[in-house]
């Protein structure tokens, strides 16, 4: 980790590092790919054009078999340090290179601290949730996803076969049979290039740096969202200023920062990008070259999101063939359509291999029913206004009250500026449209659509959100402003309080599995943590030991049969030979090694709430539902001896006792509301599968603190310990 500053300095000192790193990155190709009528407006390109060359140098690196980027990003700064100095050259026309730039930026200052401030509220949950640097998230597991991704691109050459890397059986997908060839193809190999590039330089690691990766990209897509009011829908710069605010504080975006959502935000800087390059060309009757600009957006689609290159020209294309069609002015939409399509063409042979894996990735989203339900969005919570983290509508009828006001000073804004009609439609109809079927189909079906309805949302959000407020051009519009701005900041602040709370972490515990890759001894492991958040962290952590999973965890994390040397335990229940063997990783994790003379195996089985914890501590515990059972897999054939111990507490004071096959353990211990572990006694497991129960006869009750569930004994651990090899 970088500097050891004081919590907690170092969340901010890292995100602002970052948010600079990237700038400095495209600094120099912003001023290069702007058209020369356009080029005093560079600064908003940066960010964009930095992740697009970030994205590039990773991508030639990878595929010049270069040993991870902790090998040459130091050497890579040059490039784009490069491009800077040949920039400052060619705008020092007048003055000094570096005062021309500096100047031109400073038109640009208040949108920048807009982005400055956002990036700041965004890491104060981080910041209030852990000491250190780690990851968070409200419930999606794609920040693991995506440092996994990083750790290769950081640590492995292309050709490095050893460990999790190389597993054929366990990562094949389609047509690749190695997780490095899987991110080239088929995932989201921006995002994990970002990540892995600029940790190499902060000396920071994947699940470091994740979330406030993810918390940059947001903060430079605000500049993007002034730029599409301000030269897009043509809002004037204080209104365009405003709308770039409201995005900033947008729950439908926070949302996204929430869950790690980093694909789809770069898609939205490219989507941006495109459509203003698209309406510019159209608007300048193709004068001038957008090719940089355009390299840049599909840059951007082909390195990180690729399937949205399918929709990210839809509002560009709708806009120039509807005035095509109107005017009939054919030989100009062709002139514009080879503007269009020719960087494509150029970004498509430099990323041939996302291009030729994108069949393979839609055929993937047909097999997989990716992602959970999401509410559908009404008007009103286009512009913000929803009741809570999950995106939520208010209640009616102060819902439809609220998208009827929207809708009418929408309609009314657009009626009085019919210049501005056909831009609008062509914008947001067809994304709604869209956005509106997958809902549809996902209430039809009973699928996850609408997850894939707020991805379209979301991505197209920093285009649409300037034309949802053209009603800041009519009488009423800045009342209606100031209602967003403070809805949007109650979202935000719950988002805030959820995440440094509720939300799921790299906490201490999941960093200690990093001490298994140092155990020389220790080959191949069996992954039986039970949560996938977990479980895909501690896939991460073992990049260079063989794993293998009972269940599919992730694409390109299959289930297989169990073959590893050692099982990776991480429930609530823990399970010890009792030779001594069993190593201890932490309080949560235990490595049992399967070749021991007194190996059982066990899992929790029915009876249990689902799993509960406290962010803070990092204690985690289940409820009993009453009666609650263990499943023990005796595999010696002969019977063996285990005792039982069961850490936890009861609201009222109860018996307890442990039944195996009709037979009770000698002794039933009392467990009350003062935390203890209890010696539950000893109990003969046959060979094959057997149910422990832990039984009381005190029922479970209901309303214990205002819990409906009914209750009946907090469990922090089970510990099996194996006595006997046999009698």
């Amino acid at each position: 980790m970088v500097l050891g500053l004081a919590f907690p300095m170092i969340h901010y000192a890292v995100a602002f590092a970052l948010w600079l790193h990237v700038l400095f990155w495209g600094a120099g190709l912003a001023v290069l790919a702007m058209p020369a009528r356009w080029r005093r407006f560079w600064p908003v390109l940066v960010a964009p054009a930095g992740l697009a060359l970030q994205t590039l140098v990773v991508w030639l690196g990878t595929y010049a078999n270069l040993p991870g980027t902790r090998a040459y990003a130091w050497w890579a700064e040059a490039v784009p340090l490069a491009l800077l100095i040949v920039a400052g050259w060619r705008r020092g026309s007048r003055g000094s290179p570096a005062s021309r730039l500096l100047q031109e930026a400073r038109r640009f200052g208040m949108v920048f601290f807009v982005s400055a401030a956002c990036l700041a509220l965004e890491v104060l949950p981080l910041a209030r949730a852990s000491k250190g640097l780690t990851t968070i998230s409200l419930g999606s597991c794609d920040a693991a996803d995506y440092a996994g991704g990083a750790r290769v691109l950081m640590e492995f050459a292309r050709s490095e076969r050893g460990g999790f890397v190389g597993q054929t059986e366990v990562v094949r997908t389609r047509s690749v049979d190695n997780f490095a060839d899987y991110w080239l193809r088929l995932n989201h190999f921006g995002p994990a290039a970002v990540i892995a590039l600029n940790g190499s330089i902060l000396h920071c690691a994947p699940h470091e740096l994740t979330s406030l990766m993810m918390m940059v990209l947001f903060a430079t897509t605000v500049p993007l969202v002034f730029w599409s009011a301000r030269a897009i829908v043509r809002h004037r710069g204080g209104a365009s200023v405003l709308i770039a605010a409201l995005f900033s504080l947008s729950p439908v975006a926070w949302y996204g920062v929430a869950h790690v959502a980093m694909g789809q935000m770069i898609a939205a800087q490219a989507i941006v990008v495109l459509t203003w390059a698209g309406v510019a060309l159209w608007r300048g009757r193709v004068r001038g070259t957008f090719g940089g600009v355009l390299a840049v957006g599909y840059a951007l689609v082909l390195g990180s999101y690729t399937f949205a290159l399918t929709v990210a020209l839809v509002p560009a294309v709708a806009f120039a063939t509807g005035w095509a069609v109107w005017r009939r002015d054919w030989q100009r939409f062709g002139w514009w359509v080879a503007a269009m399509v020719g960087p494509l063409l150029v970004a498509g042979v430099v990323f041939a291999g996302r291009m030729a894996g994108l069949v393979e990735f839609f055929q993937q989203l047909q097999t997989f029913d990716f992602g959970w339900k999401i509410p559908l969005l009404t008007p009103e919570g286009w512009i913000g206004l929803v009741r809570w983290t999950n995106l939520a509508g208010w209640a009616e009828p102060f819902r439809w009250m609220a998208s009827g006001v929207v809708l009418g000073l929408l309609a009314w804004a657009v009626a009085r500026q019919r210049h501005r009609a056909w831009l609008a439609a062509s914008v947001t109809l067809p994304v709604l449209a869209g956005y509106s079927y997958l809902h549809w189909r996902g209430a039809v079906l009973g699928t996850n659509a609408s997850y894939d309805a707020y991805k379209l949302f979301v991505m197209f959000l920093p285009v649409m959100l300037p034309v949802f407020c053209l009603w800041l051009t009519v009488r009423g519009g800045i009342v209606l402003m100031g209602m967003a701005l403070l809805g949007s900041v109650a979202a935000t602040t719950m988002f805030t309080r959820e995440l440094a709370n509720r939300a799921l972490m790299v906490d201490g515990e999941l960093r200690q599995l990093r001490t298994i890759e140092a155990m020389a001894d220790v080959k191949s492991v069996n992954m039986l943590v039970p949560d996938m958040w977990s479980r895909l962290w501690a896939n991460y952590f073992l990049l260079r030991k063989q794993q293998f999973f009972a269940t599919d965890t992730y694409e390109a994390r299959w289930h297989t049969a169990l073959k590893g040397e050692w099982d990776l335990a991480g429930d609530l229940i823990g399970v010890f030979p009792g030779d001594g063997e069993s190593r201890p990783i932490g309080h949560r994790y235990t490595l049992i090694p399967r070749h021991s003379l007194k190996y059982v195996s066990a899992a929790l089985g029915n009876g249990w709430h689902a799993e509960e914890n406290d962010p803070k501590s990092g204690v985690r515990w289940r409820w009993t539902k009453g009666d609650a059972t263990v499943t023990v897999e005796n595999p010696l054939g002969r019977p063996v001896f285990v005792t039982i111990g069961v850490d936890g507490w009861s609201p009222i004071v109860r018996d307890l006792a442990v039944e195996c096959a009709g037979k009770r353990s000698p002794a039933a211990e009392p467990i009350g509301p003062m935390r203890a572990i209890l010696n539950m006694g000893m109990v003969l497991v046959p060979p094959g599968t057997s149910t422990l129960t832990l039984r009381s006869s005190q029922p479970a009750q209901a309303g214990i603190s205002g819990d409906a569930r009914p209750l009946g004994i907090c469990v922090f651990g089970v510990r099996i310990v194996v006595t006997e090899r046999g009698v």
